[in-house]
């Protein structure tokens, strides 16, 4: 059986915000249909690297290809048309708007639809005219979730989406994104600071320190190697 082809390709990349350089030297790729945890402290540059897949940050050096093309240069929103799909850090759900108005802005053709979504999350369904202020933590990640889905990405970007939730809603986020990852072939990549559930979750994992990868390998293998996870996430 051959290997499925990269969808996503980093070489050298250097990256920041402004003339701050918080990434160095980064190489990844990752196939279609792959699913890579991006572990390591606070401040190391995980959300960075997701900021700057998709755009948001300066590319001081390297390359970015997605599907074999560079993509280095190209907005944001360009990329969201290519396929790329977001959750941020911290969610950013428009709170003027009702949870069905914040799913149906983001809203692109494809196999992800609006009843799809609420198919995924019934308590959205439940509250689709309620403003996006006016529902859970839980929820407006589900929301964000959600919102990602409906542009109908090939490559899904998540920043913590399991962040300061209540154990029951924890529960059912891993359900989901792990249906994402083996049902859905949807290409993933994931930051979390829980160790244990991103690694059970995904194929590889990288882990990031001071902006640098320090460990890249197998998800199964470092979840099987309590010395060398501590040694590589908490201790970095």
């Amino acid at each position: 059986m051959s290997a499925m082809p990269d969808l996503l390709r980093l070489g050298g990349v250097r990256a920041g915000y402004g003339a701050t350089v918080v990434l160095e030297d980064i190489d990844l790729a990752l196939p279609e249909r792959g699913s890579l945890a991006v572990l390591g402290r606070n401040g190391v540059g995980k959300t960075t690297l997701l900021a700057t897949i998709m755009g948001h940050t300066t590319l001081h050096g390297g390359t970015l290809e997605y599907q074999g093309k560079s993509v280095s240069r190209i907005p944001v929103y360009e990329r969201t048309r290519l396929g790329f799909g977001y959750v941020p850090q911290g969610r950013f759900i428009f709170p003027s708007l009702t949870v069905e108005e914040n799913l149906t802005v983001a809203e692109r053709s494809g196999p992800w639809t609006l009843q799809r979504v609420y198919d995924l999350f019934p308590s959205l369904a439940q509250r689709r005219a309620h403003m996006g202020n006016q529902i859970s933590g839980g929820e407006q990640q589900m929301l964000a979730i959600g919102r990602a889905l409906m542009g109908n990405p090939a490559l899904l970007l998540m920043d913590e989406p399991l962040e300061g939730l209540a154990p029951i809603i924890v529960d059912a986020l891993i359900k989901v994104i792990d249906r994402l990852i083996r049902e859905e072939s949807l290409t993933v990549m994931l930051v979390e600071q829980s160790a244990r559930h991103a690694l059970e979750m995904t194929e590889r994992v990288i882990v990031l320190s001071r902006g640098r990868i320090v460990h890249s390998g197998e998800s199964s293998a470092l979840l099987a190697d309590p010395e060398l996870l501590a040694r590589v996430v908490i201790t970095n």
